[in-house]
């Protein structure tokens, strides 16, 4: 392995640590930012000429990379994540005095748009419930994972990762491990409230003695993975018609947006999401004015 491999490989790991330690991002974060950097840097390493440290990259280094990326037929999106990554990287070496200046510092960032993703209406939410066999082994179970996803907003990782103590019953509210381990106490609806109870009372059924405490199990009494949670929402929704794209995400989008309709303020929904900037939240108002719009041209003219 050439000594810029090395260093590459050394450094990437050092920032790693720092990801982890220092800003206290959560393991899939840093996965998928430490996966977009070391393939710029396989891309750096892949012809003798090219070959470079980590301290001598340059500006044009990292727009030819784009070009690439492009050329792979990556979307404008994937694109974006990357160079997100890569400068979050550079400015790592600034902070650590390995570099003076990012060479990311004046790349321009690919267009990506503002795409507003689908919602549900509460009557296609009820029908999903409504669709899943309560009387399968895992029926309750699938029927509680929905109402907690769209109850409480959750991500998907969100819900994998709840625990059975983190239900509190008598104030009705779930604590949340979000985004860089950070926690938030999210309030979830008296229909919530009953499915757990009724999942709760299957759970043993469920459950091994290497379950521990964790809250939704799979029929091997693990817990559940994400692509579990995506399959539970996805055959819920085409058993009940309906033809949208629909993820576990889909439902957090939901949530938010009937709270916003409802008249929340959008500060209180930022809370509840567990989003750092609120221009995060900010994509909810804009579906709200969606809504509203489609409302009025539904109306009959006069």
């Amino acid at each position: 392995m050439s000594r810029e491999k090395q260093e590459w490989e050394k450094t990437i790991e050092s920032w790693g640590r720092h990801l982890r330690l220092e800003r206290g991002l959560s393991v899939n974060t840093i996965a998928a930012y430490t996966t977009n950097l070391s393939d710029f840097a396989t891309h750096l390493c892949s012809a003798p000429s090219t070959t470079k440290l980590p301290s001598e990259v340059t500006k044009g280094d990292i727009e030819e990379y784009m070009v690439v990326l492009y050329e792979r037929r990556t979307t404008p999106t994937t694109q974006a994540r990357n160079l997100s990554a890569l400068r979050a990287f550079f400015r790592y070496l600034v902070f650590k005095g390995i570099m003076t200046d990012s060479p990311t510092a004046k790349v321009s960032s690919p267009k990506t748009g503002r795409t507003l993703p689908d919602t549900l209406s509460t009557g296609e939410i009820d029908a999903m419930i409504a669709a899943i066999d309560p009387s399968s082994k895992a029926g309750h179970r699938d029927r509680a994972v929905i109402e907690m996803l769209y109850s409480c907003g959750l991500r998907a990782s969100e819900l994998t990762g709840l625990r059975l103590g983190d239900i509190f019953w008598k104030e009705r509210v779930v604590r949340v491990i979000g985004k860089g381990d950070k926690q938030r106490l999210v309030p979830f609806s008296k229909a919530a409230q009953r499915q757990l109870k009724l999942y709760l009372e299957c759970r043993p059924q469920m459950a091994t003695a290497a379950s521990g405490d964790i809250l939704f199990l799979n029929q091997r009494g693990g817990g559940l993975s994400r692509m579990s949670v995506f399959n539970i929402v996805t055959d819920s929704a085409q058993r009940a018609g309906i033809t949208k794209s629909i993820s576990p995400h889909t439902l957090r989008h939901s949530f938010a947006t009937h709270l916003l309709e409802g008249g929340a303020d959008i500060r209180e929904v930022q809370e509840l999401l567990g989003h750092e900037d609120i221009t995060t939240t900010e994509i909810y108002t804009h579906i709200s004015k969606r809504h509203l719009r489609e409302v009025i041209e539904a109306l009959p003219l006069k």
